[in-house]
């Protein structure tokens, strides 16, 4: 009895599987059971959202957000100097937030028209550190939509800092507007990189410049004088772009095209990028013993910069060095905004109306 009961369910089994296998995918799932029926959706709602992050990530890289203390360092000491002035009757956080914000969206779309130009000439290749469009990480067109998204960003920030600014619009578009000219042609159209001016572009534009365009969004003054505040950021700045430079070198004279690193050769690279590193901590040293104690901050950097610099001259270590000096600009920075900030008395570059 037993044993011609055990065959009886075994068609009926089969006969229910042949069944459910017949049936839409919609009346199948909802006949499994409750733990698998949560599973299918659970799971591709992940996968989607997996995706979507992947590739916000992916859009985030391409900006080489690394990169970033270059151009919002000046724009944090342009306002801690506005701060400090005579004329900061108010500081205004929204147009601190608002230069900030149009700022970086230039730097970060000046980051995408190099990436895309560099591929376009055949200089980003296997061996690149931009790896966005060598390995299809992103398409052409992706990049150019990101940045002509980012411009138009920057452009709409520019124009809210306009009204909310006491400065005259037309002193805050000549900068705005020459930055962001520079930063699209430093590869795009004349292509300042590649005819060995690129240097002399990066050392005003992520300097002087973003210091005063700071400076003048808040007090609605154009003082010249900011710019010698200016100095050993403009030098530590130039330090990230050469070293990225001499590292890539032999890749950019295969692709015909000329740095200063090229010219000068490899050992007054390193000579060139010893100057830029250390001169600024020479200048916080005098700074230190001349008017405060607090200029003595950026120094506790020095080791870094003493290990950054060994590795300038290894061939092995040399692809870590642009990175790394990018970091060390950022909190060299931040520490003379606070010694700025901090000081009873600033450097003698004298703050005067125009």
């Amino acid at each position: 009895m037993a044993t011609s009961r055990n065959e009886s369910l075994v068609p009926d089994a089969t006969q229910l599987l042949q069944e459910r296998r017949h049936q839409p995918n919609g009346t199948a799932s909802a006949t499994a059971t409750n733990g698998k029926a949560s599973t299918a959706p659970t799971t591709s709602t992940m996968m989607a959202n997996s995706g979507t992050f992947m590739k916000f990530k992916t859009y985030l890289l391409a900006l080489r957000p690394w990169s970033l203390s270059a151009s919002l360092v000046p724009t944090l000491l342009g306002s801690a100097l506005a701060y400090r002035s005579q004329w900061a009757a108010e500081f205004s956080l929204l147009t601190f937030f608002l230069t900030a914000f149009t700022a970086v969206t230039v730097h970060c779309a000046g980051n995408v028209v190099n990436t895309y130009f560099d591929f376009i000439k055949g200089i980003d290749k296997q061996k690149a550190d931009d790896r966005t469009l060598v390995d299809h990480i992103l398409t052409k067109d992706e990049v150019v939509s990101l940045g002509a998204i980012l411009y138009m960003a920057g452009c709409g920030g520019f124009v809210l800092l306009a009204v909310l600014s006491p400065a005259k619009m037309e002193h805050l578009a000549l900068i705005y507007f020459g930055g962001l000219s520079s930063s699209f042609l430093y590869t795009g159209g004349i292509g300042f990189k590649y005819i060995a001016l690129g240097d002399l572009v990066i050392l005003i534009l992520f300097g002087p410049i973003s210091v005063l365009f700071a400076f003048m969004s808040q007090t609605g003054h154009v003082d010249w004088t900011t710019m010698g505040y200016a100095i050993p950021l403009a030098l530590n700045t130039e330090a990230i772009l050469h070293s990225n430079n001499t590292r890539d070198a032999e890749s950019d004279c295969k692709a015909g095209i000329v740095t200063l690193a090229i010219l000068i050769g490899r050992t007054a690279s390193h000579v060139l990028y010893a100057m830029l590193l250390f001169t600024p901590y020479s200048l916080f040293f005098i700074f230190g013993l001349k008017y405060s104690l607090w200029f003595l901050l950026p120094l506790v950097t020095l080791p870094q910069a003493f290990k950054i610099e060994k590795r300038f001259r290894n061939e092995q270590t040399m692809h870590l060095v642009p990175r790394q000096t990018a970091k060390l600009n950022f909190f060299f920075g931040i520490l003379y905004i606070v010694a700025c900030c901090c000081a009873q008395q600033l450097p003698t570059f004298v703050l005067r109306k125009v």
